[in-house]
This record gives C-alpha cells, structure tokens and sequence, in this order.
C-alpha cells in the first residue's frame, strides 16, 4: 500500500477516535439533556451513530489537513535583509497628465 494512502488512513481512523470521544463527552456531561433523550427514544442508537458519523467526517478532515500542513519544511533565514532597497538612478517618467492638453 502507497505511503500516502496508509498516510491518510491513520489519520482519518486518528480523526474518528477523537469524534467518538467528543460524542461520548457530549453524553456524560449530558449536553442539551442528549443523555436523556437518545436513552428514551427508540431511534436512539441511531442518532448516537449518526452523531459520531458526522462528527467523524469533520474531525478526520481536520485531522488529515493539520497533518498534511504540517509535512512543510521549516524555512531558513538566509535570505535577503529586510533594509529597503534604494535605486542609485532616477530616471524621469513622461506623462501626458498636461491639464492643458485635454480635450
């Protein structure tokens, strides 16, 4: 299997992990009475499924968008100086801004 395709499964796997924590938070600390009403309807199952399904989706996009950002070489500093650059030579423009010379 190519390394970026095991890349982006561990993060997306990484991703759902910290979605199905969130969601289990969400039911300990009882969050908008979600303990109560996922424990007391018969759809309850699914809407907990769908909450870490959902959540999963966003979190592992996230998850794999960090991680690829953060794969970018570190920048050296040997560049240029930051003192401005002055022109040794002026050379006149022309323009045709004459008020005079409007029609």
């Amino acid at each position: 299997m190519p390394q970026l395709v095991r890349f982006y499964i561990r993060h997306t796997l990484i991703g759902f992990a910290i979605a199905a924590a969130f969601v289990a938070a969400l039911l300990w600390f009882n969050v908008a009475n979600l303990w109560h009403l996922v424990t007391h309807s018969d759809v309850g199952v699914l809407a907990v499924f769908l909450l870490v399904m959902f959540h999963g989706i966003v979190f592992s996009g996230v998850q794999f968008g960090i991680s690829i950002m953060r794969l970018a070489e570190k920048d050296d500093n040997s560049g240029g100086t930051r003192a401005p650059q002055h022109a040794d030579l002026l050379i006149p423009v022309r323009t045709d801004d004459d008020p005079r010379r409007r029609r």
